[in-house]
């Protein structure tokens, strides 16, 4: 199981702390780009991106909650994404295209959708993607509840990813926590975005290996 914590909760005051935190004790840095129009709320741009950047040591998940994402997919891979997801209600038909546009930079691409876009909307790209991002909370806010049709929401695509043929990552976002973790993993999800559970834990460090490890925090 892999750990991408938020940077989204992350304290910006005290950002080298948290990134170094990621460094030590996570698998993944995830950043949640928002634009104010696709989703009701605005995060951060490229001057925090690239400040990240070059501290990393860990490969970088940028979650596009955008609308055009093709706009801005070169200038976040050459800023050192690793991997770029973007929402299929954001592309729609022009998902393949987008898909190409981030693997033509050498980049892993996902596709995310929200709770309340059916999975089979997004099973004929499947076949392309290197991962797939479920959002278990609606895109734009930090801190919401997990909801819980999200685990059949992951055997879903599982059962498809397994009848195609394909090793993509299911990415679980939103409410995760060491509480839920192990019925994630056993639902199918590889890789854990959690922003509140780790840093907002009195011990992030701690709080991400719960996630990883299921065992309980002190």
């Amino acid at each position: 199981m892999l750990v991408a914590p938020s940077i989204l909760a992350a304290d910006f005051l005290h950002l080298a702390k948290d990134v170094e935190t990621v460094n030590e004790h996570g698998d993944i840095f995830h950043l949640d780009i928002m634009d104010g129009t696709f989703v009701p709320n605005i995060s951060f741009g490229f001057p925090v991106v690239e400040a990240i950047a070059r501290e990393a040591r860990r490969p970088m998940d940028v979650h596009l909650m955008i609308i055009h994402p093709e706009k801005y997919v070169e200038r976040f891979a050459k800023v050192g994404a690793g991997m770029i997801s973007f929402h299929y209600e954001a592309a729609l038909d022009e998902s393949d295209a987008v898909i190409d546009l981030i693997h033509s930079f050498n980049v892993k691409a996902g596709i995310v959708i929200n709770p309340d876009c059916p999975v089979e909307s997004i099973f004929p790209y499947l076949g392309k993607v290197d991962y797939i991002l479920l959002m278990s909370v609606f895109a734009g806010f930090g801190g919401q509840k997990f909801i819980q049709e999200t685990y059949g929401r992951i055997r879903a695509v599982r059962k498809e990813l397994e009848r195609i043929g394909s090793d993509a990552l299911i990415e679980v976002d939103g409410g995760v926590s060491a509480a839920n973790a192990r019925k994630l993993e056993e639902a199918g999800a590889g890789i854990l975005v959690a922003g509140s559970a780790v840093f907002k834990a009195e011990d992030p460090g701690a709080a991400i290996a719960a996630i990883r490890g299921y065992s309980p925090l002190p």
